[in-house]
């Protein structure tokens, strides 16, 4: 049996890279870690976070998986070089596919980023997307209002459409023709967020989930066979608290129902 892809964030939003990944390689077995114990990580120190970085990925290290991603903007943003230097597999973050992507997709040089104030005030993108290409021009503002949306299903109709209005104005002002999902709940807005960035730019702006620029920035790093295997992988979830909750969300994400006893509850 080949060994699994392992991947955590501090709760659901890290889903919507797991499910890029079973899209992009179906035939890969995933284990899922959402420390809901201990969301967000956004408020926490830089220390705090690489402590509970280095915890999740020990107990993933314990299902021998082959490839560990860092489905957490701010764990990617702090704790990426210190898990990289400890483990002897493979590490990719969210942050850097997805700076990648905006600086291939964007036409003008001015990206637009939509994060939490954690992901934002971290300075994260902007020095993933300097590092690409230093001529770019970027823009980041925070977003917080979209992770209760996301988790409650609200992503489409009048509420997110005004929160979406507010949050894209700065970046309408600026002129942004790319923007960058920077944080892995905002893909279940993806739609709402680009209907209304195009009708208040008046033209089209290219939408860069994280997400996605992950799971292909993963399928290059993976030893993949020359004919794929068509057996679907399995996904395997575990949590470090309220199972039940996080199930009845985690299925929102996934696009497929998850019942409490798909889900496991461990101690970190």
């Amino acid at each position: 049996m080949t060994k699994p892809i392992g991947i955590f964030d501090s709760g659901l939003g890290g889903l919507t890279v797991a499910r890029a990944i079973a899209g992009a390689v179906p035939a890969e077995n995933l284990v899922y870690l959402g420390d809901t114990a201990r969301v967000p990580y956004g408020t926490r120190s830089a220390k705090t976070v690489v402590r509970y970085a280095i915890a999740c990925a020990e107990r993933l290290l314990s299902f021998d998986i082959k490839l560990l991603v860092v489905a957490c903007n701010t764990a990617s943003g702090v704790a990426l070089g210190e898990l990289q230097d400890r483990l002897d597999i493979p590490v990719i973050g969210v942050i850097q596919p997805g700076a990648r992507a905006g600086v291939k997709a964007t036409r003008t040089g001015r990206i637009g980023i939509l994060a939490t104030a954690g992901t934002v005030a971290s300075g994260a993108y902007e020095r993933a997307i300097q590092a690409e290409n230093q001529a770019m021009n970027v823009f980041a503002r925070s977003a917080p209002l979209f992770v209760p949306l996301a988790e409650e299903g609200w992503v489409t109709g009048e509420v997110p459409r005004l929160a979406a209005r507010r949050y894209l104005q700065p970046l309408v002002e600026v002129d942004v023709d790319t923007i960058v999902l920077g944080c892995t709940h905002y893909p279940l807005l993806s739609e709402t967020i680009h209907e209304v960035a195009a009708e208040l730019l008046g033209h089209d702006v290219t939408i860069v989930d994280s997400a996605e620029a992950t799971a292909a920035a993963l399928t290059s790093m993976l030893d993949l066979p020359a004919t794929p295997d068509q057996t679907a992988g399995a996904l395997e979830i575990l949590v470090t608290d309220l199972p039940g909750q996080f199930g009845a969300a985690a299925s929102r994400f996934l696009g497929k129902a998850v019942g409490a006893l798909d889900i496991q509850v461990i101690d970190l």
